[in-house]
């Protein structure tokens, strides 16, 4: 997969699909790093032995060891391969990842307690590897850091004065890795670390604010969001920082695995179809309304969604345009879990309207690609989205979204009175109102098929593979190689 002439990088990320995934994270870690390696970098994930990775990651072999310091326990590296073939080291340290749960959050879905340690191995295993410490005998020429659990790496190679960049790219910057001050004697952050200029949110030791502060250059998942944080709301109380390091911040789009999102050979949706054969598209169309209870009613614009069930999401207010909403010619089916008055409000109108509404609480993989090729509009109204993916996979499936003009969905979906690129609906303001008026909007254009058609060619046509992105990303580390 290599080329000769390529650059060195490490990432550093808590999870990467296939085999840890809990959002749009374990994605890129896994779709980006390939795309690197497909321009000729020679690029090497660190991931923690979470135990079902493990099982996954038959035959890694020891590469090395890392041994204990201050209050971090030692660990034993493994080296192995992802499916995709990218190779990666997993931090084998039963005492920190050896436990029920999943990579965050214990049983009962609580931070677990020592989250701030695990982590903390985490950031300091990847600084190791990039500094002249490492066990190894391969060492990055960038250290390329993704969201608060690798944000202490960037702070220990300034710390220990080692002349290896880092970039930070911030996935979503609502979650910050907050502890008590208490733990930087164990992370080893030295006192004079410890203030507004350094780790110190608020009188606490924030993991994100460290890598923020200490990396030489910072990322976003997409250009309207890294304009979004450097101000509030969407800032956290890190918009200071952010706005005083905007040399230093570039957003770029994440991309779509293309290979996955294939409306013309995905295995898991009814029918196969392209920009010549989008009739056959209806054919999930009935599929999906089968398979749900819906109503197959030919004068119904079918809406989509496949979100988690939150307030950042919009799901409010989608609930309170319900009843103007359901005047309208359309059905609704919502995929997704969260927040449980969300979950029993969006079953209850299911009941209460089955060849309407359909609920399926949880998640479905299979399922998500039928409502991708088998719904005619896809609804994504979050009040903030650093990047997101499914507004991407729906233009690719011809299923023009309606989303509201953030973060990325604002980057990646041309409104319909925008002229010949239009490839979506997009609303200004996070309210019922405005959404409302965009799935107006969206029937109307519905109803004249000509117009449909043209919006959804125009998102099949767009290009939402890693490819542009990479090269963004590999121009970037050449800039802080170079200094």
């Amino acid at each position: 997969m290599k080329k000769s002439g390529g650059r060195k990088i490490l990432f550093a990320t808590p999870e990467c699909a296939p085999w840890v995934k809990t959002g749009g994270l374990g994605d890129v870690a896994a779709a980006l790093p390939e795309a690197l390696c497909r321009l000729g970098h020679d690029v090497r994930l660190l991931m923690p032995a979470y135990p079902w990775v493990k099982v996954q990651a038959r035959g890694a072999r020891r590469a090395g060891t890392i041994p204990a310091y201050n209050g971090l326990p030692g660990c034993t590296l493994l080296q192995t391969r992802m499916p995709n073939g990218v190779p990666i080291w997993l931090i084998d340290c039963p005492e920190m990842y050896e436990r029920h749960g999943g990579a965050y959050l214990d049983t009962n879905g609580v931070d677990f307690a020592d989250n701030h340690l695990r982590f903390g191995l985490l950031s300091r295993v990847a600084a190791i590897l990039a500094s002249d410490g490492s066990p190894l005998s391969w060492r990055p020429q960038v250290l390329h850091c993704h969201d608060w659990t690798t944000g202490l790496a960037p702070a220990y190679l300034k710390f220990w004065q080692q002349p290896v960049p880092s970039v930070m790219t911030i996935h979503n910057l609502a979650f910050q890795g907050l502890f008590d001050m208490s733990t930087a004697d164990v992370l080893d952050v030295p006192p004079a670390a410890r203030g507004v200029d350094g780790v110190e949110f608020w009188g606490r030791l924030s993991f994100l604010k460290a890598g923020l502060f200490y990396a030489d250059c910072i990322t976003t998942v997409s250009p309207t969001y890294a304009a979004e944080i450097q101000r509030e709301p969407l800032g956290f109380g890190l918009q200071g920082l952010l706005s005083g390091r905007q040399a230093q911040l570039q957003g770029i789009l994440n991309g779509i695995d293309t290979t996955v999102w294939d409306s013309s050979v995905d295995p898991l949706i009814a029918e196969h179809y392209g920009l010549d054969t989008l009739s056959a598209k209806s054919g999930n169309r009935r599929a999906l309304r089968a398979k749900l209870g819906l109503a197959q009613d030919a004068d119904a614009m079918l809406i989509g969604m496949v979100t988690r069930l939150t307030g950042q999401k919009g799901i409010d207010l989608v609930l309170e345009a319900m009843e103007r909403l359901l005047t309208l010619p359309v059905q609704l089916v919502v995929l997704g879990s969260g927040d449980r008055a969300f979950e029993e409000a969006f079953r209850a109108l299911a009941v209460r309207m089955p060849q309407r509404v359909a609920t399926v609480i949880g998640f479905d993989e299979s399922l998500a690609h039928l409502i991708e090729a088998g719904a005619d509009a896809f609804l994504m109204p979050s009040r903030f989205e650093p990047c997101g993916l499914n507004q991407m996979y729906s233009q690719r499936y011809g299923t023009p979204p309606i989303v509201h003009a953030t973060g990325g969905l604002a980057d990646s979906v041309v409104d319909e009175t925008d002229g010949e690129n239009a490839s979506g609906f997009v609303f200004n303001q996070p309210t019922a109102v405005a959404l409302l008026d965009a799935v107006d909007r969206a029937v109307a254009t519905y109803r004249r098929p000509e117009r449909w058609v043209r919006l959804q060619r125009n998102g099949m046509m767009r290009d939402f593979s890693w490819t542009a992105s990479a090269a963004q990303y590999a121009a970037l580390y050449e800039r802080v190689i170079e200094g």
